[in-house]
C-alpha cells in the first residue's frame, strides 16, 4: 500500500532515509511530508520508531470534493462500521484549500456527520466524538478539488514523547531536537564515545532527546504506554505487540549501556528546573549534567572527550528579534572551550547564523512551527590554523611550465568571463600531456569573494613509473598555487591510483563543506571536497543559461537532474512550473537547497525521486521544455540497470509523448562513442545537432566533451 508521513518543512528527506532505514520499500520526500510504500506493519513501526515524522495517515478513500455536499457523500461511502465499533469514538483533523471549501472545522464537522449518519444507519447507534484520545483519528486533507480521507495510525502527534512535564517559553519539538540532532551525526558521535552538550538548553528538550535516542528508546514506547494507538479495525493489534516487545527489549538494553555523556546548561534557573523533571519523567536523569551558567562562562565538561557535539536552539522569537551579540558570545565560547568538537545549531536566519562567526561546513532550511530558520553543520567548531612560510621555493622547470600555461590561458579567457560573468571555469585541461589534470576554478558568491580550485587528475598511461606521476603532480600543484595565490585547504584534489580493476581515484574528504556561486542569474551549492564530481557540470553552462531564456511561463522537466542547476535556472527564468526526476534522494536534497537557495519553493517546483525511466511510463503530464542528460551506465538496487547507448531511443521516445505541442526536448550525454540511432529518433521526433553552441570557450580544447540535441514533437 501507499500511505503517507507527515512532517515539518524542511525535514523532507531526512524522513525519506529514516523510513527506508526503517524497511519501507519506498520512499519519496514532498512537500511538508513522504509518500511511502510499505506494509502496514512498515506503516505501524514508523509510528513507533519515527523520530521525525509528525503524523503517519493510511488511506481510506480518495474522492473528487468540488463542494461539501460531494466531501458529505465520498465520506459516507465508506463501510464504516468495517471501520469501527459502535461504542468507539472519534475526531476529524481537516486541512483545505481552494475556493470550495475555505473553513476547516466544517469540513471535519461534515466528515463527522457522515460517518455518524453511516453508523446510525448500519447499527442503530452512533459514535461520540473526543478530540482529545479517540479510538478512531481520521485525517482530512482537501486540496485542488480532491480529498483523501485517512486514518491517523499514531492517534494524535508523534513528536509527543511523553516524558514532557514542564516546558519554557518556546519549547522545541522532539521531531525538530532529532532532525538537529542527525544533521550533527550525533549516533556516530556517540558510538564513537562523544558527549552531548547544550549551553542554551531551555526545558531540555535536545539534551533529553539525544539521550534518547543514545539509549535506543523507541519514540512512541512512552507516549503510547502499553495501548495501541489506534482502535480501528484494520490496525494489526498482534503485529503490533510484536513490534512493541522488540522495542521494550531494546530499551533495556540501552539504558543499561547508556553512558553519563550529556551536559545541559542554561542562564534560566527556572528552565533548569523544567529539564531536570523532564529528564526524570524520561528515566535519563543519571547520565544529564545540568548547570546554571550563562554562555560566557561555559565551561568543557570534565574529562571531555576528544569528540563531541554541541547542539542548540539560541533564542529568537516569531518576528525573528534576537540579540546578535549572543549569538557571537556562543560561537566565542565554542571555539575557546570545545575546538575539537562539531556542532549543530538550530538559528533564527542566516544573518543570525552568520553572528555566530562559525564557518558552517552546510545549511539547511528548516521550520520551527511557522518560522523559516537556518540550521548550520560546524566541523570542527575552530579548524587548526596553517602555518604560512615566509616564502614559497622556485618552482620546478615543468612546474614552471604549467604555470605559464595558466597565465596564458587566463588572459585568452579574461575578456570572455568578464563580458560574461563566468566566475566558475575550466582554467586548464591537460594542456601540457604530461601534466595530466583538469584544473576549474569556482568564486564563491560572497561580498568578498574567495576563490577555491578543484583538480582532477586523469589517469596516467601504465607506462609512467608512479613516482614520475607523484612528481608531476606535485609540481603541477605548485604551479596551481603560484598561479592562484589560493591556500592549500581551498584546493580541492582528486587523484588517481592505481588497484583492482584498473585506474581509479581514491578516498575523497569528508569535509561536508559547501559553497555558494554564481552562474548567471543564479546562486548554486557546490561541494568541491566530498565527491568525484561537484554538483555543477561546468561544460553545460551554456545550455543551461539557454534553458533559463526559454523557460518563461513554461512548464519544465529535468529527467536524470543530478543537483538540479537546470531546473534552478528554468525556475528564476520564470517558469510557470517545474518537475525535476531523479533516483537518488542526496541530489535531489542539493536541489531543494539550490531551489531555497533563489527564493524558490512551493508546490510549484516538484521534486519525484524515481527511476526515470520508470516515471516517465506512469506520469501523464504535459511539459513545454524537457531537459534530459542522462549518465553513461548506472546500476541500483532500486532500479533497473540504465546504458545510454542500448535504451536512448526508448527514452526518447517516452521523454517526447509528454512534449506539448510546441514543446522542446533538449538532450545531452558525454559519452565519448555515442551513436544516435537517427532513423528510429526520425519515427516521433525532429532531432537536431547543436553541440557545437553548447560547448563553452573553456571547453574549446575538447569539444567531445558532450553532444546536444534538440527534439520536437513530429
Amino acid at each position: 500500500m501507499k500511505f503517507f508521513a507527515s512532517c515539518g518543512k524542511g525535514l523532507e528527506y531526512l524522513l525519506a532515509e529514516e523510513l527506508l532505514a526503517l524497511g519501507c520499500s519506498r520512499a519519496t520526500a514532498t512537500m511538508a511530508g513522504v509518500n511511502v510504500e510499505g506494509t502496514m506493519a512498515d506503516a505501524q513501526r514508523a509510528v513507533l520508531w519515527s523520530r521525525l515524522a509528525s503524523r503517519v495517515l493510511w488511506p481510506l478513500a480518495e474522492f473528487e470534493c468540488a463542494d461539501e455536499m460531494a466531501l458529505y457523500e465520498g465520506a459516507a461511502a465508506v463501510r464504516w462500521p468495517e471501520h469501527l465499533a459502535s461504542g468507539d469514538t472519534i475526531a476529524v483533523d481537516a486541512h483545505v484549500s481552494g475556493e470550495a471549501l475555505t473553513h476547516a472545522r466544517y469540513a471535519a464537522q461534515r466528515v463527522k456527520d457522515a460517518v455518524v449518519d453511516t453508523m446510525r444507519a448500519a447499527t442503530g447507534t452512533r459514535p461520540d466524538v473526543d478530540v482529545e484520545s479517540p479510538g478512531l483519528r481520521l485525517n482530512l486533507v482537501v486540496r485542488k478539488g480532491r480529498a483523501v480521507l485517512s486514518v491517523d495510525l499514531g492517534g494524535g502527534p508523534l513528536h509527543r514523547r511523553g516524558w514532557r512535564r514542564l516546558q519554557g517559553e518556546a519549547p522545541l519539538k522532539e521531531n525538530l531536537a532529532a532532525a538537529v540532532l542527525l544533521r550533527g551525526g550525533w549516533p556516530r558521535v556517540y558510538a564513537a564515545g562523544g558527549a552531548l552538550v547544550d549551553p542554551m538548553c531551555g526545558s531540555g528538550t535536545l539534551v533529553i532527546e539525544g539521550a534518547m535516542m543514545a539509549a535506543d528508546v523507541a519514540p512512541g514506547l512512552m507516549r503510547l504506554g502499553g495501548f495501541p494507538p489506534t482502535l480501528w479495525r484494520g490496525f494489526d493489534a498482534a503485529g503490533w505487540d510484536v513490534l512493541r516487545n522488540e522495542a521494550l527489549q531494546r530499551e533495556a538494553a540501552g539504558r543499561a549501556a547508556l553512558r553519563p555523556a550529556f551536559h545541559g546548561s542554561d542562564l534560566d534557573p527556572h528552565a533548569i528546573r523544567a529539564a531536570r523533571e523532564n529528564a526524570a519523567a524520561a528515566g535519563v536523569a543519571e547520565a544529564i549534567e545540568w548547570k546554571v551558567v550563562s554562555v560566557a562562562a561555559l565551561e568543557a565538561p570534565t574529562d571531555a572527550p576528544a569528540v563531541g557535539l554541541v547542539a542548540c536552539n539560541p533564542p529568537y522569537d516569531a518576528r525573528l528579534a534576537a540579540d546578535p551579540a549572543l549569538y557571537r558570545a556562543l560561537g566565542t565560547r565554542l571555539r575557546e572551550v570545545l575546538p575539537t568538537w562539531r556542532a549543530s545549531l538550530l538559528c533564527g536566519d542566516a544573518d543570525l547564523a552568520f553572528a555566530t562567526g562559525l564557518r558552517a561546513g552546510k545549511k539547511y532550511q528548516l521550520f520551527n512551527g511557522a518560522i523559516e530558520c537556518t540550521l548550520i553543520q560546524v566541523d570542527p567548531i575552530a579548524p587548526p590554523q596553517r602555518e604560512r612560510t615566509e616564502s614559497a621555493p622556485a618552482l620546478a622547470e615543468g612546474a614552471q611550465m604549467v604555470a605559464n600555461r595558466l597565465r596564458r590561458n587566463l588572459r585568452k579567457l579574461k575578456a570572455w568571463r568578464e563580458r560574461e560573468g563566468v566566475t566558475c571555469y575550466r582554467a586548464y585541461d591537460a594542456d601540457i600531456p604530461e601534466y595530466a589534470a583538469a584544473i576549474d576554478v569556482y568564486e564563491t558568491a560572497e561580498p568578498t569573494p574567495r576563490l577555491y580550485l578543484h583538480v582532477q587528475e586523469y589517469a596516467a598511461p601504465a607506462e609512467i613509473p608512479l613516482d614520475v606521476q607523484r612528481r608531476r603532480l606535485n609540481e603541477l600543484l605548485a604551479a596551481t598555487r603560484e598561479v592562484f595565490a589560493v591556500p592549500r585547504e581551498r584546493i580541492a584534489l582528486k587523484t588517481r591510483s592505481r588497484g583492482k580493476g584498473g585506474s581509479k581515484y581514491g578516498q575523497f574528504d569528508t569535509r561536508g563543506e559547501f559553497i555558494t556561486v554564481r552562474e548567471g542569474d543564479v546562486l548554486l551549492r557546490v561541494n568541491l571536497f566530498d565527491y568525484l564530481d561537484t554538483g555543477l557540470f561546468l561544460d553545460h553552462r551554456p545550455l543551461r543559461l539557454r534553458l533559463a531564456e526559454e523557460a518563461q511561463d513554461a512548464r519544465f522537466l529535468n529527467l536524470f537532474a543530478y543537483t538540479g542547476a537546470a531546473t534552478v535556472h528554468a525556475a528564476v527564468g520564470g517558469a510557470r512550473q517545474t518537475t525535476t526526476v531523479d533516483l537518488s534522494s542526496t541530489y535531489l536534497e542539493w536541489c531543494a537547497d539550490n531551489l531555497r537557495e533563489n527564493g524558490m519553493g512551493g508546490t510549484r517546483h516538484r521534486l519525484a525521486q524515481a527511476d526515470a525511466m520508470e516515471w516517465l511510463q506512469r506520469d501523464t503530464g504535459e511539459y513545454d521544455l524537457v531537459f534530459c542528460d542522462p549518465p553513461t551506465f548506472s546500476n541500483s538496487k532500486r532500479a533497473q540497470d540504465f546504458d545510454v547507448q542500448a535504451r536512448h531511443v526508448d527514452l526518447l521516445r517516452a521523454a517526447v509523448a509528454r512534449l506539448s505541442r510546441e514543446g522542446v526536448l533538449y538532450f545531452s550525454n558525454n559519452f565519448r562513442r555515442f551513436r544516435l540511432d537517427e532513423t528510429a529518433i526520425a519515427e516521433f521526433a525532429r532531432c537536431v545537432e547543436i553541440s557545437a553552441d553548447t560547448i563553452p570557450p573553456d571547453f574549446a580544447r575538447d569539444a567531445r566533451i558532450h553532444r546536444c540535441w534538440q527534439l520536437r514533437r513530429l
